[in-house]
């Protein structure tokens, strides 16, 4: 079969009204429009979005204007399903081919899209590449190609998977069918060879911004990790989110302690058996369990819209990682929080990793990954334009939106206090770290420093003035300012570095963030306000826990995501317009006419219930 490109745009009306009546939503989002009316056009992209910026809909409705069926290639089986179930509630005859599936159901599957009833068909890399899979190809009328999280086919990209390098062949099998290449996290290295290797050059690249401006970015030195995390999950009891570690069994210990507490939790990581994973994704994805306590296993396959806050307990090794994990969280649009726990351990058991790695272009190239990701986590200015920085994105003003901006550090004339801790590292050649170099400055009583005569020097004591705490924040200033070393190799000793030469002949003045006071305990009580109830109060927000159990109800009868009955966003503006008819329903953010008369009666009558309970 001949795949001629299409090189006929949509009307503008047409466009919109599939957008309305199949999606739900009034108007695009950034680049949206341009996209779509392109690859409708015949045109090939690359499509660089951020997780939750509307990367789906770009091929979605695509397919839905052009002949034949659209072929997404995706990564995870968890992912697929979610997708295609969502489509389904949209009325979208969608499918997937993987090995979950049956085999009567996948032979149904073929068949209809030989037909010509499907219009999305979504499979792994390694199905597209079986020559049995591209000769069926050859003789089906395709849409399109989407290659979702196309950093994988990048020599440079972080998730490596050897069978999107072969996606080359799409192209040169099938030169007339547009081709888009989608993903969240791709610096320009990762853009020029995904282009390339797929062979379409003279693609034009459409790249939004980077930012997610709904998530407000937070970091917290770990003291006491389970106090703080409970801390912060008491403002946020019900929401879902997700908590990262770094081990299976930190992840256990994690889940445990929340479940303890009183929090809806369970452990996921990748040493758990497959029945037990796919029940705890199930659990989340419908609203049964709030919050999930992962390894970076669970990662690409969460398609769900309304998580409201990631929680890194330990930190991450880069900012890529970072930023999609947290790029979870608010997809929906709505407040959301990434909020970071880390420590001076965490960057040690790190750069042991690091140590370990054979190549050493990579071990330089990762060395440096976690040295930004360290400056990320010490920030003393605006975090989101850290964050943005890396990417090559230059954000105007400070953000008003993270940590830093609401609380800026105070800083002052550290000169004398950095003398005094380089001078201590000094004396004591080199060899001890950032514990015993304050113990040493504190002037503590510790047998170990008598033993070694490490109280007869002249820096033993003359720093007793300041708190521990308060040399520790010193002390990863100056070692995320390049003043000192912590030698990672020599189990992290502090050196000194060549500027911090300058600074002990008194011949460069210092200013750092002065060390903030203890929190009293009733200050890291407070609660703020978060998800729903900052925009819509007590009312609406009771209105709103009232709408959310009958979708988690919904959704556990049919035995689908939550997100796939209505997102968090859409009954948002259903509290906000409190519909009354079929004609209001329809002019809700997220309601199609297919879920106007799947849900909309119930969810008006749920809206009646509760008014004339509250009346």
């Amino acid at each position: 079969m001949t795949h001629a490109a299409c090189t006929d745009a949509p009307p503008t009306d047409s466009l919109h009204q599939r957008l309305k009546d199949v999606f739900g939503y009034d108007t695009f989002r950034l680049h949206q429009e341009e996209i779509i009316r392109h690859v409708v056009g015949g045109g090939d992209a690359f499509v660089l979005m951020p997780t939750g910026g509307g990367k789906s809909l770009c091929y979605q409705l695509p397919s839905l204007m052009r002949p034949g069926t659209a072929i997404v290639i995706s990564p995870l089986i968890a992912l697929m399903k979610d997708q295609v179930d969502a489509l389904r509630h949209n009325g979208v005859a969608a499918a997937c081919l993987n090995s979950s599936i049956p085999d009567e159901e996948a032979r149904q599957t073929v068949a209809d899209m030989r037909c010509g009833r499907l219009d999305l068909l979504y499979v792994a890399p390694e199905r597209l590449v079986m020559d049995g899979f591209l000769n069926m190809l050859d003789s089906a009328d395709i849409a399109l190609f989407a290659i979702d999280e196309a950093h994988c086919i990048s020599q440079w990209g972080h998730q490596f998977r050897p069978e999107y390098t072969q996606l080359s062949l799409i192209k040169r099998r099938f030169p007339g069918v547009p081709v888009l290449a989608l993903t969240a996290t791709a610096d320009d290295a990762t853009r020029k060879d995904i282009v390339a290797q797929l062979g379409i050059g003279g693609a034009p690249a459409f790249i939004s911004s980077f930012d997610r401006p709904n998530i407000r970015y937070s970091a917290e030195y770990k003291q006491s990790a389970p106090r703080q995390l409970l801390a912060f999950l008491e403002a946020h009891r019900g929401e879902s989110g997700i908590v990262y570690a770094l081990s299976r069994r930190r992840v256990e210990e994690v889940a445990k302690a929340l479940d303890e507490a009183g929090f809806s939790a369970s452990a996921y990581h990748a040493g758990m058996p497959s029945e037990r994973r796919t029940k705890v994704h199930n659990e989340f994805l419908g609203d049964r369990v709030d919050i999930v306590v992962a390894t970076i296993a669970f990662g690409m396959g969460i398609d769900k819209p309304d998580v409201r806050f990631v929680v890194h307990y330990d930190m991450p090794k880069s900012i890529e990682g970072y930023y999609q994990e947290t790029g979870r969280a608010g997809r929906d649009g709505l407040p959301a929080f990434g909020h970071l726990l880390w420590n001076m351990q965490d960057v040690v058991q790190a750069g042991r990793f690091i140590d370990e790695i054979a190549d050493g272009e990579q071990r330089r190239v990762e060395a440096h990954k976690l040295n930004v990701m360290l400056g990320f986590a010490d920030s003393m200015s605006c975090r989101r334009r850290a964050l943005l920085g890396y990417f090559g994105e230059v954000l105007a003003d400070d953000c008003g939106n993270c940590d830093v901006c609401d609380n800026p550090p105070e800083t002052y004339d550290a000169t004398i206090d950095a003398q005094k801790a380089l001078s201590a590292v000094y004396r004591l050649g080199g060899r001890y770290g950032a514990g015993y170099v304050i113990d040493v400055l504190r002037g503590s009583g510790n047998e170990r420093i008598a033993a070694n005569g490490h109280d007869g020097l002249s820096v033993f004591g003359i720093g007793a003035e300041l708190s521990k705490d308060a040399w520790s924040a010193l002390v990863r200033q100056l070692v995320h300012r390049g003043y000192l070393l912590q030698d990672i190799s020599d189990y992290s000793t502090l050196k000194l570095l060549d500027p911090a030469w300058p600074v002990l002949r008194g011949q460069e003045s210092l200013t750092l963030a002065k060390p903030p006071a203890p929190r009293p305990k009733a200050e890291r009580a407070a609660k703020p306000k978060s998800k729903a109830a900052m925009r819509l109060g007590p009312l609406g927000t009771e209105l709103f826990e009232h709408l959310r159990a009958l979708r988690r109800s919904l959704a556990g009868e049919e035995n689908v995501p939550a997100y796939a009955v209505f997102s968090d966003a859409t009954l948002v503006d259903m509290v906000e317009r409190l519909p009354h008819s079929e004609h209001e329903m329809l002019s809700v953010n997220g309601v199609g006419q297919a879920k106007l008369e799947r849900y909309g009666e119930l969810f008006l009558d749920a809206i009646v219930e509760w008014e004339q309970k509250s009346a």
